[in-house]
């Protein structure tokens, strides 16, 4: 069983911005629990405020959990705020699950673009750094690796490395590395190779980005059969090398939203192709 890490509160109905992403994780859901290798655990706690505190600065975390600082939506909505503590908390606690089970999928997105002082870009604190750090502290992991194959380069995650100085993380981001085409333009050839880098990591956490997408209005790189056979590449090179995995969600601007669903379910679909 593929199991997801889902409550209600992370869920936001309306962010009001061009950005579908708070409300993804109860679509998705909906999509994913009809299927027979999914469990879904609900029992599991949200990130606290002193737990936030180890990426971002206080007077942030503070500011945007009190609704006196913009999210990374640009607005002090107070549904956005409430759910924050549950969107990374579900990464983290998928993250732990993972180590002793070897997959496990969090139903979230907004993570890659919010640095140590601010967010932005549809994204407000960084639950992957947050897990790096907790999964650092509380379970004595040391060598983590951070697969980001979003459109995008996760500038965030990188200022937060950076600013703490975090060791033994491997960050891979596709906005970076300028995608996952050779020098001849053949998508995917290179990327068991751009995946080595994270081999002897004892956990990877995967961002399976729907932008991508050759059709979406902010990527546009790859069909979908090519990023379903991205996402089987990434779950077979983490089985192989018995790597535990955490897969979230990123991206997906298509204006059919339902071609994002498909995107994602795909990635699903890959994961249990591999694990199943």
């Amino acid at each position: 069983m593929i199991t997801v890490f889902y409550k209600e509160n992370q869920n936001v109905n309306n962010n009001k911005s061009y950005s579908p992403s708070a409300s993804k994780p109860k679509k998705v859901y909906d999509l994913f629990k009809k299927n027979p290798h999914v469990s879904i655990n609900s029992d599991w706690k949200p990130i606290t405020r002193e737990e936030f505190y180890t990426c971002h600065d206080k007077k942030y975390i503070d500011g945007v959990l009190d609704c006196n600082i913009t999210n990374g939506f640009g607005n002090c909505i107070r549904e956005v705020a409430d759910s924050l503590p549950y969107t990374s908390g579900s990464f983290y606690n998928a993250a732990v699950h993972a180590l002793n089970n070897k997959v496990a999928m969090s139903p979230t997105s907004g993570f890659h673009h919010a640095r140590y002082y601010n967010g932005g870009a549809f994204c407000t604190f960084n639950g992957l750094a947050v897990t790096v750090q907790l999964l650092k502290k509380n379970h004595n992991v040391k060598n983590i690796g951070i697969v980001d194959f979003d459109a995008h380069w996760g500038d965030g995650t990188e200022d937060i490395i950076e600013k703490l100085k975090i060791k033994d993380i491997t960050h891979l981001s596709h906005g970076k590395i300028f995608g996952y085409r050779d020098s001849n333009g053949i998508p995917l050839k290179n990327l068991y190779k751009t995946l080595d880098a994270v081999k002897d990591c004892e956990i990877l956490l995967y961002q399976a980005g729907a932008d991508p997408h050759v059709n979406d209005p902010l990527g546009g790189d790859l069909t979908t059969e090519q990023m379903l056979e991205r996402d089987r590449i990434v779950f077979k090179f983490a089985k192989n090398n018995n790597i535990p995995i955490v897969w979230n969600l990123a991206g997906g601007y298509q204006k059919d939203f339902s071609k994002v669903l498909e995107i994602h379910e795909n990635t699903l679909k890959a994961c249990i192709e591999v694990y199943e």
